[in-house]
């Protein structure tokens, strides 16, 4: 018998690639997606996609969702608490391992790996330290369509949201940009593969701008913002 493993699902491209390998690898029986919602927007966090969109993802995957509601602006505490209080449910249901498409930030696996130790469950890592330019290029070849609905504007131009992620894209990223956006740069939306039942279809809204204030630091006392464009994606 399988191991039971719940999917750790951002809605996005990476998400979509290691769920593509897990299944391949059919080392683990997924029994859902598990995705964190803003409670207030009814939108993935930091995806900034409507949870009506998602729903339809997770029905053309075939897998049950369980949605993780966050206030608007959670602290790191509220975020812990909560997710080791749904991880605790989950695991009740005899699901022992968590998944997750991250790729090479060391501070996030370690992370990962320590609060899921607590509740005595394993973090899953299938895509970790794959070359981020072979797995945008292996994610378009086998047939996978994405969108970019958040863009940071640290990195990129408001233009880069509302692009369907394809080779003229990757050609058009600045040097310092990763191709998967691993480092944060760049969030997306994926909407037909070879594990979807059915494409999912929408419309594109209009592209908005958002500020996020940055945390103080000892150097600087004013706080600043981090600034990101949000591409809208209306359900058909």
């Amino acid at each position: 018998m399988k191991p039971k493993a719940i999917f750790n699902w951002s809605s996005g491209k990476d998400s979509a690639l290691a769920l593509y390998k897990t299944l391949q690898e059919d080392q683990f029986e997924v029994t859902s997606l598990l995705t964190s919602i803003n409670k207030e927007f009814q939108r993935i966090s930091m995806h900034g996609v409507h949870v009506s969109l998602l729903e339809k993802q997770a029905e053309s995957l075939g897998f049950p969702l369980i949605k993780m509601e966050l206030p608007k602006e959670p602290t790191m505490d509220e975020y812990r608490e909560m997710m080791a209080k749904t991880m605790s449910e989950i695991k009740s249901t005899g699901v022992t391992n968590s998944i997750f498409g991250d790729i090479f930030l060391e501070d996030l696996r370690k992370y990962r790996e320590e609060q899921l130790d607590t509740i005595g469950m394993k973090a899953v890592f299938p895509l970790w330290k794959k070359n981020t330019t072979a797995l945008i290029h292996e994610f378009l070849d086998l047939g996978f369509k994405t969108i970019v609905t958040c863009v940071n504007e640290t990195y990129l131009d408001k233009s880069f949201a509302g692009r369907i992620i394809d080779k003229d894209f990757i050609k058009d990223l600045p040097e310092d940009v990763d191709p998967c956006g691993e480092n944060g740069e760049f969030h997306t939306f994926t909407f037909d593969g070879p594990i979807f039942k059915n494409p999912i279809s929408f419309d594109i809204g209009e592209t908005i701008k958002k500020g996020y204030p940055k945390p103080k630091t000892d150097k600087d006392n004013q706080n600043g913002e981090y600034v990101f464009w949000f591409c809208d994606l209306v359900v058909k």
